[in-house]
């Protein structure tokens, strides 16, 4: 019974260390790219949304592009996160920097034109989103 004990506290442990390792990965990963405010980016959340599912549904991109928006939206829509939404600022950073760095591999991969061509918001928005996935213009 003692050894079942040590294996569930060293198993937790090791989770907690992994997410913890997981939390910095992540502020770390956003540090890196200027990225615009928080509220302009809640503005263009919705635009973004379409753009990801349109760019998910294009046949003409390659498949690890689609099946890595189609991962993304999945997390998106999943209500666990790495760090929970109700701790204040942090919450929903983990949530937009993850969005950041898919959207910079879909538009490595895929190319600018093809954000270009799916994005359904003004060329201000597209810039900003464009800034926030780390792309210069």
């Amino acid at each position: 019974m003692e050894t079942a004990w040590k294996i569930l506290i060293g198993a937790g442990l090791g989770l907690v260390a992994v997410w913890l390792a997981l939390i910095v990965a992540l502020l770390l990963a956003g540090r890196r790219y200027e990225r615009p405010g928080l509220g302009e980016m809640l503005r263009l959340l919705p635009d973004l949304l379409r753009l990801l599912k349109r760019l998910a549904a294009d046949a003409g991109l390659p498949r690890g592009v689609r099946v890595r928006l189609w991962l993304l939206l999945a997390y998106l829509a999943v209500p666990i996160d790495l760090i929970p939404d109700f701790i204040p600022v942090i919450g929903y950073a983990d949530d937009a920097i993850i969005v950041a760095l898919a959207l910079r591999s879909v538009a490595r991969r895929a190319g600018r034109q093809a954000l270009h061509r799916h994005w359904p918001g003004t060329p201000a928005g597209l810039a900003a989103v464009l800034r926030a996935a780390g792309i210069r213009s």
